[in-house]
């Protein structure tokens, strides 16, 4: 019974945030006043990454024409104009398709220690800060594999708050293809050094041709970003 509430009231979150998309879409109330400001100062500041950029573009698709990169940075910018509309403060590790390392870096390889780095420097020196990592996935030897899926790391109220997303993901464009949230490898630099709980969300396989045409699809980008929104602030209300 408890778990048939929490889902109820999850999908009543993402209603919310799909319809409030929509109204961001038709009426550009991107940078408008929030509709909805909380009574008391919100518990977190969510730090959005949409990840690679510039130089780094990240999994390509299949015919090399769609990079990961910007990808990334539309669907988080329809998470941060969402997350700006109800009232909750956001941070972006980048608004343009740029990497973020710093001057002193020279080769490919300094320039994406030093974008790893920059981003992790930004999330630990904020207060009450969460990380938000917005991907996309490839698997070129499995062409037919596709759907979005969640990965969190150690801390705390990160498994939570992954599976909070991942069960509206799973709601929203994963029916009847239905993805387990799990736990990151701590190979993955960002995930592991940063102090604050984290979720990465993988929205879908660059390598599989039918969801990279929905992925580049400004309605599909607002599914996503209206299920990972709703499922920020279910969690952010416990």
């Amino acid at each position: 019974m408890v778990v048939l509430v929490v889902k109820r009231r999850l999908a009543a979150v993402f209603g919310v945030c799909l319809v409030l998309g929509g109204l961001l879409v038709s009426a550009r109330w991107v940078s408008a006043v929030p509709a909805f400001s909380a009574a008391v100062t919100p518990p977190m500041v969510l730090v959005i990454d949409p990840g690679h950029g510039g130089e780094d573009g990240g999994a390509v698709s299949a015919d090399q024409s769609v990079t990961e990169s910007r990808i990334n940075l539309e669907i988080a910018l329809r998470v941060r104009d969402l997350m700006a509309f109800l009232g909750q403060p956001t941070v972006m590790t980048r608004t343009e398709d740029r990497a973020i390392y710093s001057s002193q870096a020279r080769t490919l390889r300094e320039k994406k220690v030093s974008d790893l780095k920059n981003r992790v420097t930004m999330v630990n020196e904020l207060d009450n800060a969460v990380l938000l990592s917005i991907h996309q996935n490839s698997l070129p030897s499995s062409p037919v594999t596709h759907g979005a899926q969640v990965f969190w790391n150690a801390g705390d109220g990160a498994e939570a708050w992954g599976t909070m997303v991942q069960d509206l993901l799973n709601q929203a464009v994963n029916v009847g293809n239905e993805k387990q949230g799990r736990r990151i490898s701590d190979s993955i630099y960002l995930m592991k050094q940063v102090q604050s709980p984290a979720v990465l969300v993988e929205c879908g396989f660059l390598s599989n041709g039918e969801e990279t045409v929905l992925l580049q699809q400004p309605d599909y980008q607002l599914t996503l970003a209206a299920a990972i929104t709703a499922g920020c602030m279910a969690w952010n209300g416990e």
